[in-house]
């Protein structure tokens, strides 16, 4: 069992946390139980039907966007390097705007399941969907590394289960949603997780004000008096210029390049649906991050960074801490189980986009032709969701102990890099052919998986060499960029006259929608 420092709760089992934890995994697994009896079609698998509402669609994209990171992360970067930790929040909430103007309407018209129908729907389908997969597994692949170490280090600190045993659980359950509830029960998961979350930060940022007489003015200048004016100006955590506009894009755009995100926009009945849904998501995640804002501050004042490092290097218990702290064990148990529940929501999320592109992308329009039936192609998805749960938990497991943030925002740089051009360009650009499609998503992501490698946050941060071949920690600035490039020279140097012949009735039926 971890000793718990201070005098804090953490570590110990916490009968509360417990509760909590059972009560939302018995609620979502009666979801899923309801799910499974509508889920026979592929369809209702990957796009539950199209029937989600626009504001469920709000919900469930918010669920699925407010991961551990921004909850457990924000919070504890805020907490221990003040101002700075406010680039990652402002970060990922100003990519909606891009994925509410450019993407969503396009995508829901064309599209059925995958971006990379979106991707493929004037090219040649084997490899563009060869490529787009690529992208989309090495995104998928390092997200949910992260969200499974996460969930490990959380449930050791929170139950005292060791923390293989912990990174199996999340994968078990994680399994069965996807599995026999498809995208149905894991919209309502992802329903379930925001309304748990909204209500769990708005609960602890409100007794974190009221020590401050409801006045956010009067926190931030408490928080200058104590720790120096520093922490309320930028610096601390990104010094360089060109790093923090690497870092400012990877978040931004690589929104807009999400596979579990992009996918749900098919669940959707039309395209003003997906438009009303992103509107109502950025409102819930911008409100979201206001509050991680106050919580890192509050945690700051009233628990201090010190206490916070000694329980967690990473600062990743700032916000249970400042629950424990604020409203005593039984508050500390909901926030755990809250936090559970949003790395849960996110992994069901990853999983689904994941088989997805196993299953349509890879199995039946490439291997099959396209020629497979709905059971067969709800079989090999499901087969799928197996196979890609066992490799999250292997992989969980076997990055115990790692630091992890580097994966996620790897996770954004490959989606920024490989996925966002390669859409922008099949949608908005006549001349775009089948090499230009291929060559920009293979040269985004191997060459960010490249700099990553050469970068700091690989060779001094875990190698610990004394420098780095590349200077940015992330290679957005670089990568996304020669994507574009690499896309653009190719499809001028080859073109591809049946692509372009297509292009006028993909713009129509992207703008008036059609039959799917």
């Amino acid at each position: 069992m971890i000793q718990a420092p201070g005098g804090t709760a953490i570590g110990q089992p916490n009968a509360v946390a417990m509760a909590f934890f059972f009560g939302f995994i018995s609620i979502t697994l009666g979801i899923t139980w309801w799910a499974a009896r509508r889920t026979s079609t592929t369809e209702q698998f990957y796009a539950a039907g199209r029937t989600v509402s626009a504001g469920q669609n709000g919900l469930a994209l918010a669920g699925d966007y407010m991961s551990a990171a921004s909850f457990l992360g924000i919070a504890g970067l805020v907490s221990t390097t003040g101002f700075d930790g406010l680039i990652y929040s402002t970060g990922w909430l100003v990519g909606w705007p891009v994925v509410l103007f450019l993407i969503a309407e396009p995508l829901r018209n064309l599209g059925r399941y995958t971006f990379s129908d979106v991707v493929a729907i004037r090219l040649r389908q084997t490899p563009v969907r060869l490529a787009a997969a690529l992208g989309t597994l090495a995104t998928v692949t390092l997200y949910l590394i992260a969200q499974m170490v996460g969930a490990g280090g959380l449930i050791r600190l929170m139950f005292g289960v060791s923390y293989e045993h912990a990174v199996v659980l999340v994968g078990i359950v994680m399994i069965g949603y996807v599995l026999f509830g498809g995208m149905i029960a894991t919209t309502w998961v992802q329903i379930v997780k925001a309304v748990l979350l909204m209500s769990g930060a708005l609960c602890l940022a409100l007794l974190v004000l009221l020590r401050f007489h409801l006045n956010p003015a009067e926190l931030f200048a408490e928080a200058a008096r104590r720790y120096g004016d520093g922490v309320l100006v930028p610096g601390k955590l990104v010094s360089n210029p060109l790093d923090a506009v690497s870092l400012g894009m990877a978040l931004m755009f690589g929104t807009a390049g999400l596979p579990h995100i992009l996918m749900r926009f098919y669940t959707v009945p039309d395209a003003r649906a997906a438009r009303a849904s992103v509107f109502v998501a950025t409102g819930l995640i911008g409100l979201f991050y206001l509050l991680t804002f106050v919580l890192g501050f509050g945690a700051m004042v009233l628990v201090g960074p010190e206490t916070i490092r000694s329980v967690d290097p990473g600062g990743n218990m700032a916000a249970p801490l400042l629950a424990e702290l604020l409203g005593g064990t039984p508050f500390l148990g909901f926030i755990a189980a809250v936090a559970f529940a949003t790395i849960l929501a996110v992994v069901a999320g990853l999983t689904l986009s994941g088989a997805a592109a196993l299953s349509h992308d890879l199995w039946v329009s490439v291997v099959r032709g396209g020629h497979a039936d709905a059971r067969e192609q709800l079989l090999v998805a499901r087969l799928a969701t197996l196979a890609l749960g066992g490799v999250a938990v292997a992989l969980g497991i076997t990055f115990k102990g790692q630091n992890v943030a580097f994966m996620v925002s790897l996770a954004f740089a490959i989606a920024a890099s490989a996925n966002f051009p390669a859409l922008i360009l099949a949608i908005f650009w006549r001349g775009y052919t089948t090499a230009g499609a291929v060559t920009s998503m293979a040269a985004g992501t191997l060459l960010t998986l490249l700099l990553i490698y050469l970068s700091p946050t690989i060779q001094v941060d875990i190698l610990h060499r004394g420098s780095a071949w590349f200077p940015l920690k992330n290679p957005a600035l670089i990568t996304m960029p020669l994507s574009f490039l690499a896309g653009i020279l190719v499809s001028l140097v080859a073109p591809e006259r049946n692509a372009s012949e297509m292009f006028a009735a993909v713009e129509r039926r992207m703008h008036l929608g059609g039959d799917h």
